[in-house]
């Protein structure tokens, strides 16, 4: 009986540590953004999963987008190669020699 009690609970913990999700912001920098660009990007990531549709900010001055998507789903790189494949002049940030995978710009703790 109390075998069968610890398997149930490290099952239960097993299961319950499981990440379903890594919701992420990042921010998008387009040089040539104006209100065409703008909504051919929509468009573009309109078709794309894991990225929040309701999050993005424009920043027109700055020339950015700032939105928020779920890294287990779709990486930041995938998301800037769908804007630029549709056109649109992105900045890739430099690769990064330290040996670190990723260019994470912050996660939303929730």
């Amino acid at each position: 009986m109390k075998i069968q009690f610890a398997v149930v609970i490290a099952l239960l913990m097993a299961v319950a540590g499981c990440r379903r999700a890594d919701v992420r912001e990042m921010t998008v920098s387009l040089p040539e953004l104006d209100e065409s660009v703008k909504s051919t990007v929509v468009q573009a990531l309109s078709r794309s999963s894991g990225i929040e549709k309701d999050s993005y900010k424009w920043d027109m001055e700055k020339k950015t987008l700032a939105l928020r998507y779920d890294s287990m789903i779709t990486a930041q790189t995938n998301i800037r190669m769908i804007i630029a494949d549709k056109g649109v002049k992105v900045e890739f940030p430099p690769n990064n020699p330290s040996g670190k995978a990723g260019y994470i710009d912050g996660r939303i703790a929730r």
